[in-house]
């Protein structure tokens, strides 16, 4: 029996896990590629905001779950993770292309989500435990909404979204190392790292880690948005508009 409870549990890059990441790649090639081919068209409003329908209709219960007396742990049932705000900030960005909700979602989604899908601090039972689709679902809808934005619909970062992302990443940082003092928690690992091998684990002890992470966090989101910001500035005409130019609808 203990033999099979542990075959039972999710062990990082077995089977189940590489399973995940191939889902990831296939995934994004197929929201880039629909998002490019109705670019610009009443198809895509609808297209994304369906992705975040279906986002939420999934989502919004896996939230409930963790809330219910039987499931409910301080420690992990708030929605108070980055990856938490995450989902939700793009599931408004899909419906509203709003740019400061689509810049979040691009940073959180492309750089610091992978790293959570690459380490997994998840102590749970595999696939098809309720606890093991919450995590994964989560991460995966955030990662495939930056690139059907990015690479679908064609919205862009700027130098701008990165200050903004990066104030709103540290604003949120600040709240969860009083949060975590004050309850006994660590979201967002800022009070301790987790468990699980991790980057952080390069980067020092507490609180230099922190540091650290900033440090390389603000290098890997100006590298992520140079690109963008100099193809600009060559072919300024050629340069897709944040804001994807959807026909307009009666409806909104």
């Amino acid at each position: 029996m203990d033999l099979l409870l542990a075959e039972r549990t999710f062990v990082p890059y077995g089977p189940s896990h590489w399973a995940l990441m191939a889902l990831i790649v296939v995934g994004s090639v197929v929201l880039a590629v629909v998002g490019r081919r109705y670019r610009d068209s009443e198809g895509a409003r609808w297209f994304a905001r369906g992705f975040a329908l279906v986002m939420l209709a999934f989502l919004v219960p896996m939230l409930v779950y963790r809330h219910l007396p039987s499931q409910w742990d301080v420690e992990v049932s708030l929605p108070f993770h980055l990856c938490d705000l995450a989902w939700m900030t793009a599931a408004f960005a899909l419906w509203t292309r709003s740019q400061w909700a689509y810049a979040l979602t691009y940073y959180w989604g492309l750089t610091l989500t992978p790293q959570a899908m690459i380490t997994p601090a998840l102590d749970a039972p595999d696939f098809p435990h309720i606890d093991f689709i919450d995590f994964w679902a989560q991460h995966l809808a955030v990662v495939w909404a930056a690139v059907f934005l990015t690479w679908g619909i064609g919205m862009r970062p700027g130098w701008r979204d990165l200050w903004r992302s990066a104030a709103v990443t540290v604003c949120w940082g600040v709240v969860m190392l009083v949060f975590n003092e004050w309850a006994g928690t660590n979201y967002g690992f800022l009070n301790s790292k987790p468990e699980n091998p991790s980057l952080l684990d390069l980067m020092g002890g507490w609180p230099w880690y922190l540091g650290v992470e900033l440090v390389v966090g603000l290098a890997g989101w100006a590298l992520v948005t140079w690109p963008w910001t100099v193809r600009a500035s060559r072919s300024p005409a050629a340069a897709t508009p944040r804001r994807p130019r959807w026909p307009r609808s009666s409806r909104g």
